[in-house]
């Protein structure tokens, strides 16, 4: 396996370590984005972490969990069923008219996605939808994948092999730099792989509370007896507003 592309999280976070309102309140849709925007004081300084990460590592590839855009309890539009061969379909797609383009400008908004939930509505510029798949994603939604040109590739066998996905994305499509804005759950089964190299963490001042809630990486808890991941404080900001901005390395060796 060749060598992986950098994988940095950025969460932003309540003084609890939560990462939403509720389990099932989707912070890209209206109320709760709203009521998430209204945490961030009025005074706090707004930092562009993509920003950063580009000037520093040529960072062009977002990363998201399925359920950051489909709630668990929502049922996706049904598509027409596959008739065709699909062993085809189980092959990386990536047209080179698309992998081809240069960045800057071109971005990659990628998203986890192995149970085929995800309708994409929205093209914009200088974007593309990249989406990280199994031998497991049903052949309909590989087959609208095609139809719709959004690329997709393909690893594991019952679920999305995220080492092999991450290190994919380096050799298939050049991508140096991962920034990983996902929620609990994608960012806790990133850290279980020890994917992740930094951290950027914006607290905000609020609490939130519940059993449940996501917090900046969720997932399976450690094993008795196992070492938490420990990190190296890299550097702090505090602003007038209330709002504390941490950057940590996950230390490697």
């Amino acid at each position: 396996m060749g060598e992986r592309p950098r994988v940095v999280v950025s969460a932003g976070a309540s003084a609890d370590g939560k990462v939403a309102l509720a389990r099932d309140a989707l912070l890209m849709r209206p109320p709760s984005s709203e009521l998430w925007a209204a945490l961030t004081p009025k005074a706090s300084e707004a930092v562009d972490v993509i920003d950063v990460l580009r000037a520093q590592y040529g960072c062009n590839a977002f990363l998201e969990g399925s359920g950051s855009l489909v709630a668990e309890d929502e049922t996706s539009a049904e598509l027409p069923a596959y008739d065709g061969d699909v062993d085809g379909l189980y092959e990386h797609f990536l047209p080179p008219d698309i992998v081809g383009q240069e960045s800057p400008p071109h971005m990659w908004f990628t998203v986890v996605d192995s149970r085929g939930r995800v309708r994409w509505t929205e093209k914009h510029e200088n974007w593309d939808a990249l989406v990280l798949v199994s031998r497991a994603t049903p052949a309909d939604y590989l087959a609208y994948l095609r139809r719709e040109r959004i690329c997709y590739l393909v690893t594991g066998d019952d679920h999305v092999d995220l080492p092999a996905a991450i290190t994919a994305m380096g050799t298939e499509l050049g991508i140096t730099c991962v920034l990983s804005t996902a929620g609990g759950g994608l960012n806790g089964a990133l850290l279980r792989a020890d994917l992740i190299d930094e951290l950027y963490v914006t607290v905000l001042p609020a609490l939130i509370g519940g059993l449940g809630t996501p917090s900046v990486a969720d997932g399976p808890p450690l094993a008795i007896g196992a070492p938490a991941t420990r990190l190296e404080l890299l550097s702090v900001h505090a602003d007038t507003g209330g709002t504390v901005r941490l950057h940590y390395a996950v230390p490697r060796g």
